[in-house]
């Protein structure tokens, strides 16, 4: 299938479905205390679910600051 085919339709709903992702990533990864850069790794396959791991387990920076 030719990617021309797709148009603009195709490219604003995978716009969509990227936002509807990362923005919620994105705001949980900066709560945590990290940069919300590691929220790109979403769309990274089996990097990922390594990073959920990751997040899961460790500590947080947010957590480790002294109030």
């Amino acid at each position: 299938m030719d990617m021309m085919y797709w148009g603009n339709w195709h490219w604003g709903g995978m716009l969509i479905f990227a936002l509807v992702f990362l923005v919620p990533a994105w705001k949980i990864v900066a709560k945590a205390g990290y940069s919300g850069a590691w929220s790109l790794f979403v769309f990274v396959p089996l990097i990922n679910l390594i990073m959920l791991w990751v997040f899961a387990f460790s500590t947080w920076p947010r957590d480790s600051r002294t109030p």
